[in-house]
């Protein structure tokens, strides 16, 4: 196995991307068998107001990456000690999900994004503005189409499963995976709602919401009057955490590549990572069998418990991963994957978001070629 470095061609690819002007700064990581391989961070994680370099180090906003590695894991370790199951309807736990069209979704469902919810809502605006009406106002959201009939990435889904931990838990989720996640896996650069601090170290997103104002104008959804309006720095990107404190079962997740890759070695199982013990793995054997497995056969895409499978049709994993791999992107700029085959693991952490004019870069075909790249070179 070649030892740790830099890889020439990711190297040059990324280059040229940021070149380009798809996003400003990469960080990657490529490791297999418990080993980092190649790793390295190109351009600049903060251009204005300021230019600071991205290093290993740097600290990026995961987005939707905290749907696997945060609510995903949360709800397989339960799944894992029978608290619950893919099986038990939503409405078991959270009353909100007892009416006619949502009583028969189920936890699994909404894990592979195939509950019927819609894709995304403006909660800070139909939530009138409290946080506490969130459950509420979901329930009220007409569904889409019938439960496993369709898959349809759903944010809102997501969002449901954090407020059930909560629930279920009597703990905020931020707590419980500072609590079950971070803290056993000594992780020191992983959390939601970073200290004003740390900005430095992190890597800089969009001016204010234009994005997510637009997409608010076009849907119908009303007036909102706090729209951010200053470089948004080492607070969430996506407004509906923002709005729910921070940190939800969608998205808040901040960390650097190292501590991504600590996260995503408890999908393999690998010890390795830290110098943990076997004993400290978060998930049993029989539970991470089911990220590789697929629970959608036959709809849209092939989905497991948390994670798209690189089976899916246009999926961003590319050729050169086994259909078994699963892995998830996030609307800043961030992936991961993960092939179970070979004990590999792909990380791109990138901040497509920051100082760019609308439209942001699509960079999944950046997101297959890097796959390509590292699976040639470890093959090599």
């Amino acid at each position: 196995m070649p030892e740790t470095g830099i890889e020439p061609q990711i190297e040059s690819l990324l280059e040229e991307r940021i070149a380009a002007g798809d996003f400003p700064s990469a960080v990657y990581i490529v490791a297999e068998q418990g080993r980092t391989v190649f790793a390295g961070a190109i351009g600049n994680a903060v251009v204005e107001p300021s230019r600071i370099p991205a290093t290993l180090d740097t600290i990026y906003d995961l987005a939707s990456l905290t749907k696997p590695l945060v609510t995903g894991l949360l709800c397989a370790r339960r799944v894992g000690t029978g608290e619950i199951a893919l099986s038990s309807p939503v409405a078991e736990f959270l009353p909100e999900f007892g009416q006619p069209d949502k009583q028969a979704i189920t936890i699994g469902q909404l894990l592979t994004h195939s509950s019927g919810l819609p894709a995304w809502r403006p909660l800070y605006i139909l939530a009138e503005g409290k946080g506490e009406n969130t459950l509420a106002t979901i329930g009220r959201v007409p569904l889409d189409y019938a439960p496993a009939t369709r898959v349809v990435y759903s944010d809102l889904g997501f969002i449901t499963l954090g407020l059930l931990l909560e629930k279920l838990t009597g703990r905020r989720l931020a707590q419980l995976a500072k609590d079950e996640i971070f803290a056993p896996l000594k992780l020191e650069h992983t959390f939601f709602n970073p200290e004003l601090a740390m900005q430095t170290g992190i890597a800089a997103c969009e001016t204010g919401n234009a994005y997510e104002r637009n997409t608010c104008a076009e849907s119908g959804a009303g007036e909102y009057q706090n729209w951010r309006q200053e470089i948004i720095w080492g607070q969430v990107h996506d407004g509906n955490a923002y709005f729910l404190g921070g940190a939800a079962g969608h998205a808040g997740l901040f960390s650097s590549a190292e501590e991504t890759l600590t996260l995503a070695h408890q999908f393999l199982g690998n010890p390795q990572t830290k110098g943990l013990s076997g004993q400290h793995q978060l998930l049993t054997p029989e539970v991470r069998s089911l990220f590789s497995r697929n629970l959608t056969e036959g709809l849209e895409e092939s989905r497991s418990v948390g994670w798209q499978l690189a089976g899916t049709s246009g999926s961003s994993a590319g050729p050169d991963l086994p259909p078994n791999s699963f892995g998830h992107t996030g609307f800043t700029g961030t992936s991961c994957w993960i092939d179970p085959t070979h004990e590999r693991i792909f990380i791109l952490l990138t901040n497509r978001t920051h100082a760019r004019a609308l439209p942001f870069a699509n960079i999944n075909s950046v997101r297959r070629q890097f796959h390509s790249l590292a699976v040639t070179a470890l093959d090599a």
